[in-house]
C-alpha cells in the first residue's frame, strides 16, 4: 500500500505489519483492538457527523479520544476496565504513527497523555476443589461426545490453560510417555510444556485411541478437541461445554454466584497449587505468565492459608463460655422492639 500520509494509510499498516510483525501480538489482542477502532468509527459518524471516510490523522487528538471514552461508558454502559482496554489501542496507535510521521506527534503525543481511569479490583473468581471435581465428574462418558467433554475439561483444569491455549492444542503437543506433559502455545509466541496428572493422562489414552483420524492429514497435525464438522473447537464452544456441565451440577447442589467460565478453571487451579505449597516461581512458569507480581493475586485471596498462618502464630483470647438464650428475655425483646 502506497504511502500517502492518510489515516486509512497508517491504520491500515498498523493493523497488518507492525501488530503482527514488529509487536507480534496474538490475534485475539489484535481483534481487540480492531474492536476499539470500530467503535470509534460508530462514535465519529453517530456523535461528531464524520464518515469514516472523511476522517483524517488530524481529527485524532486528545479530546476526540476522551470524549470517545466518556461515550462508552455513559451511552454503551462500559465498565472503567474496558475503557482503559480501549485506550490502549489508541496510545499504541499513536506510538506507532509518531515514528513514522513526526510531524503528527504534537497531538498524537496528547493522546499518550491520557490516564487509565481507576476501577475496582474485583476478587478473583475461583473453584474449591470440592466444587471443581463435582463438575468434572458431570461429564458421564458414555458416548464419544460426552467422553470428549469429560476429557476437555479435566485437561482444560489439570494444565490451567487459557481458552485459546486449550482450543489449539493437536496431536504433536501431547506427550503421554513419562514425564507425561501437553505443549501450550502462549500469548507472545510463547511455548511452555506443561505436566499432566496420572487421570487425565489415562483419560487422553483411551480419547486418542479412540479418535476419528480425517485421511489426508497427519495425526500430529489434527486439533485435539474438535466440534462435529471435525473443526477446531472454538472458545464459543468450549464456553458451551462448560455451561451445559454447569447447570447439571448446580442441580447436585454446587452454587456459586459467579459465572463459571474457561478462566475460571486456570484460577481454581493456581488457588489449589498454592493451596498445596506450591513455590510461586513454579506456578508462574507453568501459568505462562511474565512475572510473578501477576501470580501473586492467587496467594492474596488464598484465605484458607491465610487463616491457618493467623491459628499458628495468634492465640485465641476470646473466653470460651456458654451463654443463655437472651430471645428468652420478653422485657428485652420489648425494649429492642420499642428502639
Amino acid at each position: 500500500m502506497k504511502n500517502d500520509g492518510t489515516f486509512p494509510y497508517y491504520v491500515t499498516t498498523f493493523f497488518k505489519k507492525y501488530l503482527p510483525g514488529q509487536k507480534n501480538l496474538s490475534s485475539n489482542t489484535i481483534h481487540s483492538y480492531s474492536d476499539s477502532f470500530k467503535l470509534m468509527l460508530v462514535f465519529c459518524e453517530e456523535k461528531k457527523g464524520i464518515k469514516s471516510s472523511q476522517l483524517k490523522l488530524e481529527n485524532l487528538d486528545r479530546e476526540l479520544v476522551i470524549e470517545f471514552l466518556d461515550w462508552l461508558e455513559q451511552e454503551r454502559g462500559c465498565r472503567p476496565t474496558t475503557r482503559n482496554q480501549r485506550l490502549i489501542a489508541f496510545r499504541s496507535f499513536s506510538r506507532y504513527v509518531q515514528k513514522e510521521c513526526p510531524s503528527e506527534m504534537a497531538g498524537l503525543q496528547s493522546i499518550l497523555g491520557i490516564s487509565y481511569k481507576k476501577s475496582r479490583k474485583t476478587v478473583v473468581p475461583y473453584l474449591t476443589e470440592r466444587q471443581m471435581t463435582l463438575l468434572l465428574a458431570q461429564p458421564k462418558g458414555d458416548k464419544w461426545e460426552s467422553y470428549r467433554d469429560k476429557v476437555l475439561m479435566s485437561t482444560l483444569y489439570d494444565t490451567g490453560a487459557r481458552v485459546q491455549e486449550l482450543c489449539d492444542i493437536k496431536m504433536k503437543d501431547v506427550r503421554l510417555e513419562k514425564p507425561a506433559i501437553i505443549t501450550l502455545h502462549g500469548k507472545g509466541d510463547k511455548d511452555r510444556q506443561v505436566p499432566i496428572m496420572g487421570s487425565t493422562k489415562l483419560l487422553l489414552e483411551s480419547y486418542i485411541e479412540h479418535y476419528k483420524f480425517m485421511p489426508g492429514i497427519s495425526k500430529g497435525e489434527h486439533y485435539l478437541f474438535v466440534n462435529q464438522r471435525k473443526g477446531r473447537l472454538s472458545r464459543w464452544g468450549v464456553s458451551h461445554i462448560i455451561n451445559k456441565y454447569v447447570e447439571s451440577a448446580e442441580k447436585e447442589g454446587m452454587n456459586v454466584d459467579f459465572p463459571i467460565t474457561p478462566h475460571v478453571f486456570r484460577h481454581s487451579k493456581a488457588v489449589h497449587m498454592v493451596h498445596a505449597g506450591i513455590n510461586l516461581i513454579y506456578i508462574r512458569d507453568f501459568l505462562g505468565h511474565v512475572d510473578c507480581s501477576t501470580t501473586e493475586i492467587y496467594a492474596k485471596i488464598d484465605t484458607e492459608q491465610k487463616r491457618k498462618a493467623i491459628e499458628s502464630a495468634c492465640k485465641d483470647i476470646a473466653p470460651e463460655q456458654e451463654y443463655e438464650d437472651w430471645t428468652k428475655d420478653d422485657d428485652l425483646m420489648e425494649f429492642l422492639r420499642s428502639l
